[in-house]
């Protein structure tokens, strides 16, 4: 089971300079925000799943296929119980289904989604390492910016030291499929504490390794890899600054607001 979410391809978005990806983070993440509207967003929708076609990313998204159609659903149901505006169509104690209510839910969970999936995709095409000099250039200071990035290597850290137990305990005859939900979660339990364990020894190992690199002497760190800018690279700013700007207009026109009537 893959516990990192970067694939290798070699697409244009791959060859991207590392501050233009991560500046193609915040335009997505800044567009997203200043709708609301399902029909205002699904622009930005359909440049994601194009997007994971040029990168070849499907293998992640369809990894979490679940998580998003959950992630919609269970939005858009539960601002049916909070949002209670516009005519209703069913209106009880609980549910408060209206237009502005369905159009507001599906928005906010479609909204939850891109943002999943602009980080997926991020991920899929970047790299620790090109992370990190991203958001140097970008000046962020480096320790800052490490810190960061370190969170993208501890997860999958976590995730493989909970996999290397949940295997040799398998192994030895712990069976942790036996019983209902509520028995499988419990026979779980035990293995929290080796997880841990075995996550901070090589976190510990790995903090080790740093400080015999010399971490932190330099506030200016150098690195063997350079990237350079082209003209792609030129050209994909200048197309993220325009997606940026034409969204706040949207907003700033009251274009991609729901409409309570």
């Amino acid at each position: 089971m893959p516990i990192y979410l970067y694939l290798d391809n070699s697409s244009v978005v791959h060859r991207l300079n590392p501050t233009v990806k991560v500046f193609a983070l915040f335009i997505m993440f800044w567009s997203v925000y200043w709708v609301d509207h399902p029909l205002a967003l699904l622009p930005l929708g359909l440049l994601m799943v194009a997007m994971a076609q040029l990168t070849g990313s499907w293998p992640n998204f369809y990894r979490l296929r679940w998580l998003f159609i959950l992630l919609i659903f269970f939005t858009t149901l539960a601002w049916m119980v909070f949002y209670r505006k516009g005519p209703a169509l069913i209106n009880t104690r609980i549910i408060h289904l209206s237009r502005a209510s369905l159009m507001f839910g599906l928005g906010r969970g479609l909204k939850l989604a891109e943002l999943l999936a602009t980080s997926v995709l991020f991920l899929s095409t970047t790299k620790v390492e090109e992370f990190t000099a991203g958001l140097q250039r970008l000046g962020v200071p480096y320790r800052v910016g490490f810190a960061i990035t370190l969170s993208f290597r501890l997860v999958p850290l976590f995730i493989d030291s909970a996999l290397t137990v949940v295997q040799a305990q398998s192994l030895r005859g712990y069976e942790f499929n036996r019983g209902g939900p509520l028995e499988r979660v419990k026979r779980y339990v035990p293995v929290v504490i080796p997880v841990f364990m075995g996550a901070l020894r090589k976190a510990n190992n790995m903090a080790m390794a740093l400080e015999a690199r010399g971490f932190g002497i330099s506030a200016v760190p150098t690195s063997y890899i350079d990237y350079p800018i082209d003209t792609r690279d030129r050209v994909a700013f200048a197309a993220l600054t325009g997606l940026g700007v034409v969204y706040f207009l949207i907003y700033y026109m009251g274009y991609g607001a729901i409409s309570v009537n």
